[in-house]
């Protein structure tokens, strides 16, 4: 019987070892394992491929989204709107930046979080609003967009899910707010051996301080003019990072392909297929459906042909 896993890294390893080898011997020799020049290649590289001006690595995705909202000047006595239905960090960010998160429903066909209720959930309080482009389906951008223009809040895009994804606009995710956050958790489409994340910006002030931030508060050595944090993308992580963004658009086409074979072969059945909106760009980080009914013995059945399948996520937020 043929075992098909959640999430298989070696197949990928396998196909460019010799590339990830090689790059893992040359940090190893060079011994800049901290922040040293694949971070910078890294970041510029990434900055180009997304079309901002500024790319500062950090240690892990969660670290990218509270090392943005930090930045942005939020903080105590602030509200920050996030969807109920995402993995915790989104909301856990919030709470240690000392703000109160504001949960939103979900769009029920996307599952992203929902422009109609962010608008009931604004009060005088409220700073900003964080998008999850959930599963790497885009959430309605131009809507949240001219929510925050009309209520001069921040967007802060948690796109941990969406590497490559492009909202119905064509707009590709966490190049057009305030910040884009990303997560390089190995599983993910852009994804490291190891942990790692990446602040998106065009604001040069936030670039700024999340750099600080990242070491410590400080931008000037054993000067720490900042609380800051030790959350740096370590050089291991950026010489496969810059191996693996070169194929990011072609490994996300193969994702979508194979989606749009499961969705017509869905066709007919009690299950619903992941929706996809026109014009958008869905890079399928998950392949989700909707059961009806019998959610548990459908996965048991999964299981006795060898398919992994996972319930994302069994409990929400709020």
């Amino acid at each position: 019987m043929m075992n098909i896993p959640m999430v298989d890294l070696k197949v990928q390893y396998k196909k460019l070892k010799n590339e990830f080898d090689s790059a893992v011997i040359s940090v190893m020799e060079s011994c800049a394992f901290i922040n040293g020049p694949e971070v910078t290649a890294f970041e510029k590289e990434v900055a180009e491929y997304s079309g901002v001006k500024y790319a500062a690595g950090v240690a892990s995705g969660t670290d990218a989204l509270l090392l943005a909202v930090i930045a942005a000047g939020i903080g105590k006595g602030d509200e920050v709107i996030v969807p109920a239905f995402t993995f915790v960090a989104t909301s856990e960010i919030v709470v240690r930046a000392g703000a109160t998160p504001v949960f939103a429903d979900i769009d029920r066909k996307t599952f992203d979080i929902d422009p109609d209720d962010v608008r009931r959930k604004i009060t005088p309080k409220t700073k900003a609003i964080i998008p999850v482009h959930l599963y790497g389906h885009p959430a309605d951008m131009k809507e949240i967009k001219k929510i925050a223009e009309e209520h001069k809040l921040m967007v802060i895009e948690d796109c941990a899910q969406a590497q490559g994804a492009r909202d119905a606009e064509g707009v590709l995710v966490g190049t057009s707010c305030t910040a884009g956050c990303f997560s390089f958790f190995p599983s993910k489409n852009l994804g490291a051996y190891g942990d790692g994340g990446l602040v998106l910006t065009n604001d040069e002030n936030i670039y700024n301080q999340v750099k600080g931030l990242r070491n410590h508060g400080s931008f000037e050595r054993y000067y720490h003019t900042l609380h800051g944090f030790n959350s740096r993308l370590d050089s291991m992580q950026a010489a496969i990072l810059r191996i693996k963004l070169r194929h990011l658009d072609e490994w996300n086409e193969n994702r979508r392909a194979a989606a749009h074979r499961y969705s017509a072969g869905l066709e007919g059945t009690c299950y619903t297929a992941p929706f996809e909106s026109p014009n958008a760009k869905h890079v399928f980080h998950q392949y989700t459906i909707l059961v009806p009914a019998k959610r548990n013995e459908l996965k048991e059945f999964l299981a006795s042909k060898g398919i992994a399948s996972m319930i994302y996520y069994p409990v929400c937020n709020h």
